[in-house]
C-alpha cells in the first residue's frame, strides 16, 4: 500500500552554516521533518533553491507552497542577505522578512532577518526564531537564555524584548584546537568523562582557562593524561571561561541539544546557578510560525 503523501500548508527551514533542516507544517503542528548536510558553507547563491528542492520537493503540489527560513540563508553568503534589526526589539517581527523571487512557481519564500546589536558590535541570525518560540511559552520571563553551539550566544531578555546578548565561539574554538593544535596529539576523537569536564569547569571558573590548555599536552607526556580525560578538560576549560566572564542572570534557561545543554547545566552548577534546559527543535518551528502569521509585536 502507497504511503500517504504529505501535504503542507507551509514549511518551515531552519538553514545553518553546515545543514539544512526542513519542517513540513499544517497550521502551527508538524507532520514531517527532512534534513541534509547542504549548509550555507557548501553553496553559491544559485545553489540554495536546487539544494531546497532536492529535500522539500516530495511535499510539493501543483500550487504555491509558503516557505519560511531563518538562519544563515540570509547572511551575506547564503541566498539573499536579510537585514538585521537592531535590539532591544522582539525576537521576531510582523512585516520584516524578506521575500524572494524563487525560479520554481510553487515556491514562495521568505527569510526571517537576524538581530544586530551595535555596541558591543555583534550579530544572530537562527536564534532569534528559537528565542521567539521560548517567549511564546514563557512571556514573561526575564533573564538570560544561553543557545549553546559552535557560537554560542548568551541572549538577555526582559518584557518580551531581546535587551542584548554576547556571542562565545567556545564550539568553534573547541573543534579548532581539537583537530588543528598540538592538542590534536592529546585529545581522543570522542567520549567524555564528567569528572574530567568539571575538572576543567573550576579551573576555567577561576581564571586559569587559557593557561590550562598547553597543560593538557605537557600532562599527556608527563603523566599519561587519558586522551578521554583530556578531550573532556578541554571542553569545561572552555565552558568554564565564557561562563567566567560573562556570567548570565540567576534566571537562565539553556536551549540546545542535549548532551551539550546538559553539559551547560553542569558548569551553570558549579558557578553556583540554577538553570533548566529546553530542546531547540520545537521552537524552530514556533517561533517561524510567529514569524509568518505577524510575529510578536
Amino acid at each position: 500500500m502507497a504511503s500517504a503523501r504529505i501535504t503542507p500548508d507551509w514549511i518551515a527551514v531552519d538553514w545553518g552554516t553546515s545543514a539544512l533542516r526542513a519542517f513540513a507544517m499544517r497550521g502551527t503542528a508538524q507532520i514531517a521533518e527532512a534534513a541534509s548536510a547542504e549548509g550555507m558553507a557548501s553553496l553559491a547563491p544559485d545553489g540554495f533553491e536546487p539544494a531546497l528542492l532536492r529535500l522539500v520537493g516530495p511535499w510539493l503540489g501543483p500550487g504555491t507552497t509558503p516557505v519560511i527560513a531563518c538562519g544563515m540563508v540570509g547572511a551575506r553568503q547564503g541566498w539573499a542577505e536579510a537585514p538585521y534589526r537592531p535590539v532591544p526589539c522582539p525576537p521576531v517581527a510582523a512585516g520584516e522578512t524578506l521575500r524572494l523571487r524563487a525560479r520554481d512557481p510553487r515556491l514562495a519564500v521568505e527569510i526571517v532577518p537576524g538581530l544586530c546589536q551595535h555596541t558591543p558590535a555583534d550579530v544572530m541570525r537562527g536564534e532569534e526564531t528559537q528565542i521567539a518560540g521560548f517567549l511564546a511559552e514563557e512571556p514573561g520571563f526575564a533573564g538570560t537564555l544561553i543557545l549553546p553551539g559552535t557560537h554560542s550566544k548568551h541572549v538577555r531578555v526582559a518584557g518580551g524584548l531581546v535587551t542584548g546578548f554576547t556571542t562565545w565561539m567556545t564550539g568553534e574554538l573547541f573543534a579548532l584546537l581539537a583537530t588543528q593544535s598540538v592538542l590534536r596529539l592529546t585529545l581522543a576523537p570522542a567520549g567524555t568523562d564528567p569528572a574530567a569536564f568539571r575538572h576543567g569547569v573550576r579551573q576555567g571558573l577561576d581564571g586559569g582557562g587559557l593557561a590550562g590548555l598547553f597543560a593538557l599536552r605537557a600532562e599527556a607526556l608527563l603523566a599519561g593524561l587519558d586522551p578521554v580525560a583530556a578531550r573532556a578538560r578541554l571542553s569545561g576549560l572552555l565552558i568554564g571561561a565564557e561562563l567566567a566572564a560573562q556570567p548570565p542572570a540567576q534566571d537562565c534557561v539553556v536551549i540546545g541539544a542535549e548532551a551539550l545543554a546538559r553539559a551547560y547545566l553542569d558548569a551553570l552548577a558549579q558557578a553556583g546557578i540554577a538553570a533548566r534546559a529546553i530542546g531547540a527543535g520545537a521552537l524552530v518551528c514556533r517561533g517561524l510560525a510567529l514569524a509568518r502569521n505577524g510575529g510578536m509585536t
